[in-house]
C-alpha cells in the first residue's frame, strides 16, 4: 500500500508562485508514475501535469504549459510541483496520485490512478 502526502500549498497573490511537494511511503518501489491533479469548487477533478518513475517522461494540461514544472527525486520519494505566475483560476485543491499499474497509459484519466493524497488547498487572489 503506497500512502501520499502533500504540501506547500497556501494563498498567494496573482503571479507569485508556490512548489507543492508529495512523498510516497509504502509500496513505492511499485510506482510507475506520479501526477498531479487539482479540484475547484463545483468542478471536476481535472489533471495537471505527470511524470513517469523510472525515465521521468513528463506530461502536461495545456494550461499550465510555461507556467508549472513537475519532477521527481526518486531518492526521496517525493514528487514536486513548482507553480509559477499562477493566476485567479488555478485556485483549487491539488491532488497528488500515483499509479502501480500504469505508466504512460491514460495519465490524464484520475481513475488510471490507484494512489491519492489528502489535498493541498491553492487559493490565488486577484
Amino acid at each position: 500500500q503506497v500512502l501520499l502526502a502533500e504540501s506547500g500549498g497556501g494563498l498567494v497573490q496573482t503571479g507569485g508562485s508556490l512548489r507543492l511537494s508529495c512523498v510516497a511511503s509504502g509500496g513505492t518501489f511499485n510506482l510507475l508514475r506520479m501526477g498531479w491533479f487539482r479540484q475547484a469548487p463545483g468542478k471536476e477533478r481535472e489533471f495537471v501535469a505527470a511524470i513517469t518513475w523510472s525515465v521521468g517522461a513528463i506530461y502536461y494540461a495545456d494550461f499550465v504549459k510555461g507556467r508549472f514544472t513537475i519532477s521527481r527525486d526518486n531518492a526521496k520519494n517525493t514528487a514536486y510541483l513548482q507553480m509559477n505566475s499562477l493566476k485567479p483560476e488555478d485556485t483549487a485543491v491539488y491532488y497528488c496520485a500515483g499509479s502501480a499499474r500504469y505508466s504512460q497509459y491514460a495519465y490524464t484519466d484520475p481513475q488510471k490512478y490507484e494512489y491519492w493524497g489528502q489535498g493541498t488547498q491553492v487559493t490565488v487572489s486577484s
